[in-house]
C-alpha cells in the first residue's frame, strides 16, 4: 500500500498549522507586547526566528505541494504556495518597515495556507474518486 498520499496530508496539514501558528505570531504578538510592554523582551523571538520558520516552510511546502500538483495536474495550489513563499521570503528580507514586512508575511501566510488547504482538498477528492489511496 503507497503512503505517499498519507504523507502528503500530513505535510499539508502540518503546513496549515505552520502558517496559522505565524498568523497568530504576527498579529497577536504586536498587540501582546502593545498591552504588556514589560514582556517584550522576554518574548520577542528575533528576526533568526523568522529565517528559521522561512527554513521549515520551504522544505515542507515542497515536498506536499510538488507531488499534489503531479498526482493532481491542477497548479493552482503549487502557484499560489509559490507566491506565499516568495512573500514570506520577502517579508523576512525586509527591514526597518515593521509594516511591510507585517504585510508580506501575513499575506504569504495565508496564500501558504489557502494553497496547502486545497492541495488537501483535491487530494481527498482523487481518494473519495476511487482510487483507492490511504488518505
Amino acid at each position: 500500500m503507497d503512503s505517499r498520499p498519507a504523507v502528503g496530508n500530513w505535510l499539508d496539514g502540518a503546513a496549515t498549522c505552520a502558517s496559522a501558528a505565524c498568523l497568530i505570531h504576527c498579529l497577536v504578538l504586536p498587540l501582546i507586547i502593545a498591552a504588556l510592554p514589560s514582556l517584550a523582551g522576554s518574548i520577542d523571538p528575533g528576526e533568526r526566528f523568522h529565517a528559521l520558520v522561512l527554513a521549515f516552510a520551504i522544505p515542507t511546502s515542497a515536498l506536499a505541494l510538488v507531488p499534489g500538483w503531479r498526482a493532481s495536474g491542477a497548479a493552482g495550489p503549487l502557484s499560489c504556495g509559490l507566491v506565499g513563499l516568495v512573500l514570506l521570503a520577502i517579508g523576512v528580507a525586509i527591514e526597518g518597515s515593521e509594516v511591510v514586512e507585517t504585510s508580506m508575511t501575513v499575506v504569504g501566510s495565508l496564500c501558504l495556507a489557502g494553497a496547502h488547504f486545497a492541495n488537501w482538498r483535491l487530494r481527498r477528492a482523487q481518494c473519495l474518486g476511487g482510487d483507492g489511496c490511504p488518505c
